[in-house]
């Protein structure tokens, strides 16, 4: 039984992805990684290639944009690396995802209890979702998502790539049958919206809308930085990070400071909205 890392990305640089940490992540337990490449106005080809592994293999592409509409160019550019790899499953992750060391053995023993059980398709993973500093949790984000898929043509990326879909009959694998994924016991720890400044975030933010449509990108012209509005009532992170992240956050700092969100009364406005999420 193999299993296949795969991931996309361009301008990760700029743009302050921990790309590198994410791979690194988890080379321990793949055969393999596959990188799509797109073209890029800095190095991130560079930084890829300095990545120190015989399992590291990489794909140079153009992004289309044709396919400028609702997020599709991403699901598009994650299949061309997935569909270059060569394992019996495929562990997918974005460039700002991470996975710690201490929950890789609980992967590969999911993995190992449902390699033959031909109804599950992928494997299920629970989110810390790190928003404004990397001591900073939103508890509102989506929870969990499909990361860990087998690679036997019976799924396939789907829409902006938050997730996957049944080839069989076009339904998504997180809201569809539940015999069709079972928990890996990990989480993948998110840092999508941590980045050394809010004007690299609101950056990355018209990049990625440029990809949606009109109405998302003007949300991001508005300000030359990204606006951390709900900072105050966001959860306190009280564990610890995977490794591979470690240098990174040595070198942060807090977004700004914050008060206990208990006594903050936008934190019960949110719960009146969307429930206590933790």
């Amino acid at each position: 039984m193999k299993i296949s890392g795969a991931t996309f990305g361009k301008n990760l640089i700029e743009l302050d992805y921990p790309v590198v940490e994410a791979i690194s992540s988890i080379l321990p337990i793949v055969d393999e990684f596959v990188v799509n490449v797109g073209k890029s106005e800095d190095d991130t080809l560079k930084l890829i290639q300095s990545i120190k592994s015989p399992k590291i293999k990489i794909i140079e592409s153009v992004w289309d944009d044709s396919l400028r509409k609702d997020g599709l160019i991403f699901s598009q550019q994650a299949n061309i690396a997935i569909s270059a790899c060569k394992g019996d499953w495929i562990f997918y992750m974005n460039a700002d995802e991470v996975i710690h060391e201490k929950e890789l053995p609980a992967i590969l023993k999911s993995v190992e209890k449902n390699q033959k059980k031909k109804e599950v398709l992928g494997l299920m993973f629970w989110y810390y979702h790190f928003d404004g500093d990397f001591w900073s949790v939103n508890p509102w984000k989506y929870r969990k998502e499909i990361r860990l898929i087998k690679n036997d043509g019976r799924v396939r990326p789907c829409g902006d790539m938050s997730g996957f879909e049944a080839v069989e009959d076009g339904v998504y694998l997180k809201g569809g049958p539940k015999n069709r994924w079972a928990f890996s016991g990990a989480t993948v720890y998110h840092y999508g919206w941590v980045r050394k400044t809010p004007r690299i975030m609101q950056e990355r933010n018209r990049r990625l809308a440029y990809f949606y449509d009109e109405k998302t990108m003007e949300k991001y012209r508005e300000s030359d930085e990204y606006d951390y509005a709900y900072y105050e009532i966001l959860k306190e992170f009280r564990g610890t990070h995977p490794k591979t992240m470690q240098s990174r956050i040595s070198q942060a700092r807090r977004l700004r400071p914050r008060t206990n969100r208990w006594l903050n009364w936008k934190f019960y406005r949110e719960i009146l909205k969307h429930g206590f999420k933790g």
